[in-house]
């Protein structure tokens, strides 16, 4: 769905480069996640495919087509929520949906429905000045999908969202990618990238340092070694034993046998330790 060659671009007043010569990409139905500190080059990529920046070098190929060769039709195909939701604050939410839904071709009869999925519909009324910084969050990702694109931008797209109002967003986002949407997403959030994304890109200073799914790159970082706790003469002791040939670890298996077992668990490396280990570089 998307293809990115040797993507260079380099802002006017700047001395380097934003993006370096970067490659990567998006398979149909693939929630794909871009993931770096502020400043990476996360929310500029997105802008470059979307058409907001020009004047890159490299290839971008959207669905089998070059970036340059697409007409206004481009914009039916995709939709986007930047992490800052640019709404008519005078309006309100139903106003807002149905004033950016006009813009559009293919239109949705039932707006209701998707405000009720994030939790909006008793506010379809209520203006947007007088929302809060989450409900706009919510809104602006309604606005982004509200006439069926093909391809999803979504930057930080839990920014500002209390855990409930979150775990709505990415369950929808897993929805979409059920309907077999393209989604790519930019985050430093490690969590939502583990829990939603089917790959993830490390992005530093505008280079791309790796690109893998969050287990394979879990299981690459990671210590091959158990950790476990147990109860022995009214004390809690921890020990770490090595995967391999675990099962004929005497010392474990004692251990299994006559102790009171309070946890067992892989010692798994986070994506936040594998961005640190990799880039050198810390996500915030």
């Amino acid at each position: 769905m998307i293809e990115v060659s040797s993507l260079k671009y380099q802002y006017q007043n700047n001395d380097s480069q934003t993006i370096n010569d970067i490659s990567f990409d998006i398979q149909k139905g693939e929630v794909f996640g871009f993931l770096g500190p502020s400043g990476a080059g996360k929310t500029t990529t997105q802008k470059i495919i979307t058409g907001l920046l020009t004047n890159y070098e490299g290839d971008i190929r959207i669905m089998g087509k070059n970036r340059s060769d697409w007409g206004r039709d481009f914009y039916e195909k995709i939709g986007v929520a930047f992490e800052f939701p640019n709404l008519y604050m005078k309006l309100t939410a139903i106003e807002n949906l149905e004033l950016f839904l006009s813009y559009y071709v293919n239109k949705n009869d039932d707006l209701d429905m998707l405000l009720d999925n994030v939790g909006l519909l008793a506010y379809k009324k209520k203006k947007i000045e007088d929302f809060s910084k989450g409900m706009k969050v919510r809104l602006n990702f309604i606005r982004a999908i509200q006439h069926n694109p093909d391809i999803i931008f979504l930057d930080e797209p839990t920014s500002g969202l209390d855990p409930v109002n979150a775990n709505i967003i990415k369950q929808y986002i897993k929805r979409l990618k059920c309907e077999g949407k393209t989604i790519f997403l930019t985050t430093h959030n490690m969590g939502v990238a583990t829990q939603i994304c089917d790959r993830v890109a490390f992005i530093v200073d505008g280079k791309l340092r790796a690109i893998d799914n969050p287990k394979n790159l879990m299981l690459q970082y990671g210590k091959r070694e158990v950790a476990i706790e147990y109860i022995e003469k009214k004390k809690v002791i921890k020990k770490y034993h090595a995967i391999d040939g675990i099962g004929e670890n005497s010392e474990f298996l004692d251990v299994l046998k006559n102790n009171e077992i309070k946890t067992i668990h892989t010692s798994e490396a986070t994506l936040e330790d594998i961005f640190i280990k990799v880039t050198g570089r810390s996500i915030q």
